[in-house]
């Protein structure tokens, strides 16, 4: 049962790391919720938002970027290549394993994607004027290193 901000104890409400999971968890079941309304998984938007700034990647760095498990990735990548979302190449530097890139239906997805991510982000952090986000962004920034 979600504890209503307002009615948890001082001693809780004062704390970041307390607010700073209340946070996350509204974020991911309203980021959840969106993507399941596209018919997508949050980790597509992760995987297609990587191929997209880092360009072709193996299996194994895309899901060190995004901290996505090796057995979910694989699960993932399977359905964004069903999609055709994305591709599989042999690495020609090293043909034990494959490279994935983003096709440009891949491309079209993750900017859709984008756009339901972004909506959530402004339901939870529409409170926040864009300088309070942006400090926002920098202060949890430097919190996780």
């Amino acid at each position: 049962m979600e504890v209503e901000a307002q009615e948890a104890p001082a001693r809780l409400r004062g704390k970041p790391s307390w607010l700073i999971s209340k946070t996350s968890a509204r974020t991911h079941r309203l980021i959840a919720e969106a993507m399941t309304a596209v018919g997508a998984h949050a980790y597509h938007f992760a995987i297609l938002a990587a191929l997209d700034e880092f360009g072709p990647q193996s299996q194994a760095r895309i899901g060190q970027r995004c901290g996505i498990d090796q057995s979910d990735m694989h699960a993932m990548l399977a359905e964004l290549a069903e999609q055709r979302h994305i591709q599989r190449a042999p690495d020609p530097d090293d043909r034990r394993r494959n490279l994935i890139t983003l096709t440009a239906a891949g491309r079209r997805r993750m900017v859709a994607l984008d756009t339901a991510v972004s909506g959530v982000q402004n339901d939870v952090f529409g409170v926040l004027s864009d300088e309070e986000r942006r400090l926002l962004v920098d202060m949890l920034t430097r919190v996780i290193g």
